[in-house]
């Protein structure tokens, strides 16, 4: 599997990006379909390698770009430079500089909330979206502010978005907190590479400033081609906005819970997700 690092610069910074190139070419020597995948938190680019190395068997390039706040390169101080506005500008300036054209968006935890409002707001940009975990972000907004069992998996963010306290609680005692978030779930190598990221201090706060610059959102129904993958399992996302989200489309959408799945599903799941984005790249080409 070819992989290769590239970096595109934004207004704050720069971003590094992974790039995994297609291993097979597509039949008749057709251009390889680029995914472009949306990391969540604690978590970083490389954990979409399990499922890069099936789509690129595919005749599938990923890219995965380390997002604002992650990336060295892009750890703005202020809060407001992490708004979401600002983060899909960055996916934006990924596509373009990169020259991929419309992309099969993937995306998971809060890369999943930046590739919805991105699907709700420049439809164009789009060939399809694959979100995971994290349903559309007005469907997730209203359970949040109405069903009891949200408002319990969404205690956390409290703690999340107090600057420096949150660093503290979970760093300490060698990043304990943060492995332990994984629950075993995902592979030992994987959770080293995230650590590399947000186990140390800078990289962390970059991380968490997503959750101090969250609002609550509100979304127009989208109109993208869409497959949405959620756990039934998540001890982060309740099934009332995952179910919800049906009503939010307005496009071909595709609804896949996973029994016995929980919040990590491209590390635990990564045939299930490749399917899904195959299936994706191919209806948008019949």
């Amino acid at each position: 599997m070819g992989l290769r690092s590239r970096t595109v610069d934004i207004q704050v910074g720069q971003l590094d990006v992974l790039v995994w190139d297609a291993v097979e070419p597509l039949p008749g020597g057709q251009p390889a379909p680029t995914v472009l995948a949306l990391h969540g938190f604690p978590e970083s680019a490389h954990e979409w390698r399990p499922v890069a190395e099936i789509l690129t068997r595919n005749g599938v390039r990923v890219v995965a770009p380390l997002q604002r706040g992650y990336s060295p390169g892009a750890r703005p101080a202020e809060v407001g430079d992490y708004a979401i506005e600002r983060l899909t500008e960055d996916v934006l300036a990924v596509a373009g500089q990169l020259e991929l054209g419309p992309v099969h968006l993937l995306g998971h935890d809060w890369g999943a909330s930046v590739a919805w409002w991105l699907a709700a707001h420049r439809p164009t940009a789009l060939a399809s979206l694959t979100a995971v975990s994290v349903p559309h972000l007005g469907a997730f907004a209203d359970a949040v502010a109405t069903d009891p069992d949200q408002q319990q998996r969404s205690a956390y963010f409290a703690l999340f978005r107090q600057q420096g306290k949150a660093e503290d609680v979970l760093l300490a005692g060698g990043a304990r907190r943060l492995r332990e978030m994984f629950s075993g779930d995902v592979p030992e190598e994987l959770v080293a590479e995230h650590l590399n990221v947000v186990g140390a201090r800078p990289g962390l706060t970059g991380a968490l400033n997503w959750y101090r610059a969250m609002r609550r959102y509100e979304l127009p129904d989208v109109a993208v081609p869409t497959t949405f993958v959620w756990g039934d399992r998540d001890m982060a996302i309740a099934r009332s906005g995952a179910e919800a989200t049906a009503s939010r489309m307005a496009a071909d959408y595709r609804f896949v819970p996973v029994r016995g799945g929980g919040h990590w599903l491209p590390e635990q799941y990564p045939e299930l997700i490749s399917d899904e984005v195959l299936a994706r790249i191919r209806r948008s080409t019949v």
